[in-house]
């Protein structure tokens, strides 16, 4: 199901009453508080009233920039009869699904079971014991040819629990059974996790046989970006580099990164990128854009560079990051969640699906009439950046991929043409047109800035926070730019500050943003699942890696313990998604298995443990890792496609872990040449630590080896070790670079 959003809603008018949901922070919940619809937010007061009245309980589940999620809102919760059908005959429950992924995962996993697939809005009807027994995703509001109408879905259900209640409930205990032994994940009688080298292999096949030739991905339509994909791709090279499917993997992944970052699918005028492609060419975008996806992304093409020494793609990670810095920042250091895909062609206008994004002939003529010189024909700006974009005068989108026809005579920006074809087309200089160009979208930006804006989801989210803070400091620390690290050291300290609650050590999942720049809690507060912890674990890590500031180190260590104690299954191994006390009610109680547009959890949290005992030396952080791993051996063997972030670390675990240990301070020239030389290599499977020579600092009371390495001859000197045995010292950045790079 399509999603995405518009910016401002006709049910915010002052002349209708508001319901309990303007109490509350969430964006989306907001969105439908003024709804003739007795909503009432997940929590006991809504259980206890479904038990009371012995009524069903309705439940949505959506976000704020859903496109989906806010037709529903406006053809059917803004309607005064199914208002009424929704607040006489069932308690009517919000959720909004980024607050709340325990809620969101159980119920998702029942409507994918029975139906033909999932999506956002999700409508479930839950039993006043929230077992759930009817669901879908979007309903138009009256029947159609076909498709069911919403009111009509209602009546049915009053009718049906009325007239066969005992009926319904005997049928959900049924699928509740069912799904809780479908979702088990447990160790089991394994002692061990599988071999890496036929996982491995058997990923590396299954993503083969779907892979796009001519436009990259692995799929036909829609097409989403998988930034984990590409990085098992990565990694998969890495230990094949000297055979076929090696060179494949890697081609595979590059020509993918190419293809996506000269697609519509990225924004060329204001950088960053959209959720999917809905074509198989990366042309023509379901407009919003994720916090989540410019993280990932953002190291992927940082990795990209690693590989390859190719700017391309170094250039598209810091457009990312530099989007990112304007548009989803918070002044105080933290990062909103999303901005719509809809917005008002113009004010006071209905909000369209791209409005903002796309452009007619007209506007870019209007906007670059200046003659370009030197070229063999009359050519304008304008015309020079139409061709290379393929802006035609019927605009580039067909009608299949614009039903509602509302992107006619529009164009998405989309690289035709390479430079050279480009510049060799008009007789021009290379350079030349790439000045042109940046000019050329430089302009467009300014113009676009007086465009009404899509609607910005400002919530913030510990784990897609942990995610960008990784973001930042990996391109940061690969590219040698410390005004990046600097943004990442901004978001831990956000997330320090605003996040964490130092009495209990636990993480809050969100915070919002208040009047005046101000930062707000809901009230209890909304505490952290575990993403949270994996997300921000890892970021922690690798600002380490790229700032060596131990400080980060030793809150991560403290987390993971955390961690450890709320989420870890002792009896099963792995770890579920929510706190036990958290999800108290719900039927399930999951551990995510599904690498996606977000990496799962538990994979995480495998690379996080295998780093941290690289770090410290604790045997219980490999025991639990080489546990989780073989809880989820099953999974991992009969569809490894699902898992390639885990299958990356079954890899890492199945190897040696490098300790990379430069001996030297911290901020001397020498020092950072040789950090600089390790970040420049694309080396997935180390740590990397600075021993300063203080025999008290933190990590050499957690590595007592450290003490016995020495600087020579009073330089920056480096060791590479495995298993706690060190190579020669080195002091030339050159040297290293081949000791780590053969």
């Amino acid at each position: 199901m399509p999603a995405g959003g518009k910016g401002s809603h006709p049910s915010s008018t002052p002349q209708r009453v508001p319901n309990r949901l303007i109490h509350e922070k969430s964006p989306y919940l907001l969105q439908h508080a003024y709804n003739p619809v007795d909503w009432y937010p997940w929590g006991q007061e809504a259980f206890d009233k479904a038990r009371k009245e012995n009524k069903p309980i309705f439940l949505s589940v959506g976000y704020s920039t859903c496109h989906w999620c806010h037709m529903m809102e406006e053809e059917s919760f803004q309607d005064e009869e199914i208002g009424r059908l929704l607040s006489e005959d069932f308690v009517s429950v919000k959720v909004d699904r980024e607050e709340r992924p325990d809620v969101d995962k159980v119920y998702m996993m029942f409507v994918q079971a029975t139906s033909s697939g999932g999506g956002w809005p999700m409508n479930v009807w839950l039993t006043p014991n929230l077992q759930p027994f009817v669901g879908g995703t979007y309903f138009p509001p009256e029947d159609g040819l076909t498709r069911v109408g919403f009111r009509t879905v209602l009546l049915r259900i009053r009718e049906q629990w009325k007239q066969n209640k005992n009926t319904l409930l005997e049928n959900s205990q049924r699928v509740t059974t069912a799904l809780l032994a479908r979702s088990e994940i447990s160790v089991g009688d394994r002692q061990l996790p599988p071999s890496a080298a036929t996982v491995n292999n058997r990923c590396f096949q299954q993503l083969d046989e779907g892979y796009d030739e001519e436009y990259g991905g692995f799929a036909e339509a829609p097409k989403f970006p998988t930034p984990v994909i590409l990085s098992f791709l990565f990694s998969y090279w890495l230990s094949h580099r000297l055979t076929q499917d090696g060179s494949r993997a890697q081609q595979m992944a590059l020509h993918t990164l190419k293809m996506m970052a000269n697609g519509g699918i990225r924004d060329h005028v204001g950088q960053g990128f959209h959720r999917y492609s809905t074509d198989r060419q990366w042309h023509v975008p379901h407009f919003e854009k994720m916090l989540y996806d410019q993280a990932q992304l953002a190291v992927a093409y940082s990795q990209a560079f690693q590989l390859s020494g190719d700017e391309f793609y170094s250039d598209v990670a810091k457009g990312i990051l530099q989007y990112v810095a304007r548009s989803l920042s918070h002044r105080s250091g933290g990062f909103y969640s999303a901005e719509d895909a809809d917005s008002p062609p113009e004010r006071g206008l209905r909000p369209k699906e791209g409005a903002y994004y796309v452009w007619t002939v007209k506007e870019v003529q209007q906007l670059l009439p200046e003659p370009v010189l030197g070229a063999t024909e009359p050519l304008t700006s304008g015309q020079l950046l139409m061709k290379h974009y393929g802006l035609t005068e019927a605009g580039n989108i067909s009608p299949s991929q614009d039903p509602k026809g509302e992107l006619q005579g529009q164009n998405v920006l989309t690289v035709r043409y390479s430079l050279e074809l480009t510049a060799a087309r008009f007789g021009l200089d290379v350079e030349a047109v790439r000045t042109l160009l940046n000019t050329g979208l430089e302009k467009l930006f300014q113009a676009r800035k007086h465009r009404p804006k899509p609607h910005l989801d400002s919530k913030m989210l510990a784990a897609w926070n942990g995610l960008m803070v990784s973001g930042y400091a990996v391109t940061g620390a690969v590219l040698g730019q410390d005004r990046l690290i600097n943004y990442a050291t901004n978001g831990a300290k956000f997330l320090k500050r605003h996040m964490f609650d130092v009495a209990s050590g636990r993480l809050m999942r969100t915070c919002y943003t208040g009047p005046g720049g101000t930062v707000e809690h809901s009230n209890p507060p909304c505490w952290g699942f575990l993403e949270d912890y994996a997300f921000v674990v890892r970021g922690l890590l690798d600002l380490y890696e790229a700032s060596q500031e131990s400080a980060w180190l030793e809150w991560a260590l403290r987390l993971q313990d955390t961690q450890d104690r709320l989420f870890w299954d002792s009896q099963g191994g792995g770890y579920f998604c929510s706190e036990a006390e958290l999800g108290a009610g719900l039927p399930l109680r999951l551990k995510d298995d599904q690498d996606g547009a977000e990496p799962s959890a538990n994979s995480v949290s495998a690379h996080n443990l295998l780093r941290l005992h690289g770090f410290t030396g604790h045997k219980d952080w490999m025991d639990k890792c080489v546990c989780l791993l073989t809880a989820f051996s099953e999974r991992m063997r009969r569809v490894p496609v699902a898992l390639p972030e885990m299958v990356r670390a079954l890899s890492a675990q199945q190897q040696t872990l490098k300790q990379i240990v430069i001996c030297g301070d911290r901020q001397a020239k020498d020092t950072k040449a040789l950090v600089q030389c390790v970040h420049s290599v694309y080396i997935p499977n180390k740590v990397l630590i600075l021993a300063d020579g203080d025999p008290s600092s933190f990590l050499s009371r957690q590595l007592p080896f450290l003490s016995t390495l020495r600087r020579l001859e009073d330089q920056a000197t480096a060791y590479v070790c495995e298993n706690q045995a060190c190579s020669m010292p080195i002091t030339d950045p050159c040297e290293l670079r081949k000791l780590l790079h053969p």
